[in-house]
């Protein structure tokens, strides 16, 4: 779990710092996961081989939990041919129906339906599997989100509906876009469970998140976990962020991987000697996944009709 915050954290600082020193780097649109780090880790830990996960526009964090190799991720960023998507999906779309990951979206709460319809096919067709569908507070208030939990409540679907309050949308604060403190509450109006916890508490997001993952696998149905976290970049590049100051400062003395890493620590399995070796080990690897999305070729233009569906 730290190392995989550790490298979702790195791979985003790298995209960042790519982002404002590479000119070909600014079509990108880079949704950065830093300070979420804790849900993704604690959530995907909680899945087994086989289970699936819909993730949103800021989904590097949710891919890596599901074992995505950063250099691929990178190349897909960049555009080049040797990443997962050969360079056409690009941050917010990439997809490895190998991993489980049925593909991030750039559309607020379209991960809804597809979670909810992907979990029909795993009951029609009885594997025993579960997905997850992570979802920002913003889709939380679009129509999708009533029609995605009513379904899967009446037909009792395994899927685990993963909201990560990150407290805006864009620049528009939670409590000025939604109607309860708890989106959590809203499960009940479904007859499912709805449970709010600290997102920025690894471990408290997977006890929440195995629980209602092993609920969905044996047939109970679905549940609607809240993570209440905060995003510490902007929403997007180095667009301006209204966010008041000390509120930012707040939550950052929250910071997810601190957190663990002092829990770790007095806990007796972490020591400085690892602490150094797993941070040198996730700077090697985002460090070579750099350098292979730059070396990659890009793409043949004759290519790009190639594996597109719709």
């Amino acid at each position: 779990m730290y190392r995989e915050m550790l490298t979702i954290r790195a791979f985003d600082e790298a995209c960042y710092e790519q982002f404002r020193s590479d000119p070909s780097m600014r079509y990108a649109g880079i949704h950065a996961y830093i300070g979420q780090e804790a849900t993704a880790v604690g959530v995907c830990s909680a899945l087994r081989k086989g289970d699936k996960i819909t993730s949103t526009h800021r989904g590097h964090g949710h891919l890596i939990a599901m074992g995505a190799e950063p250099r691929l991720m990178m190349a897909e960023i960049q555009g080049k041919s040797t990443g997962y998507n050969k360079g056409k999906g690009g941050s917010m779309h990439i997809a490895s129906f190998d991993l489980g990951i049925l593909g991030a979206n750039g559309v607020v709460g379209a991960g809804i339906p597809i979670a909810t319809g992907v979990a029909f096919a795993m009951k029609h067709k009885q594997l025993h599997q579960v997905c997850v569908c992570f979802f920002g507070d913003s889709a939380a208030n679009e129509g999708v989100f009533n029609e995605g939990l009513n379904l899967a409540s009446i037909w009792k679907l395994p899927v685990v509906f993963i909201c990560e309050n990150n407290q805006y949308a864009v620049h528009t604060p939670v409590t000025e876009s939604t109607s309860v403190a708890d989106i959590s509450v809203r499960a009940t109006g479904y007859s499912m469970p709805g449970v709010t916890v600290d997102g920025n508490d690894v471990l408290k997001v997977y006890e929440a998140a195995y629980s209602a993952v092993e609920r969905a696998r044996g047939g109970a149905g679905p549940t609607l976990i809240e993570c209440k976290t905060y995003r510490i970049m902007p929403h997007l590049g180095d667009m301006p962020d209204y966010r008041p100051p000390e509120e930012k400062e707040a939550w950052k003395a929250k910071d997810p991987i601190k957190r663990f890493e002092e829990f770790l620590t007095k806990s007796g399995l972490l020591d400085q000697g690892k602490k150094t070796a797993i941070t040198r080990e996730v700077a090697d690897t985002i460090q070579a996944a750099v350098r292979f999305a730059r070396e990659s070729q890009w793409p043949d233009p004759k290519e790009a009709y190639q594996d597109v569906y719709t």
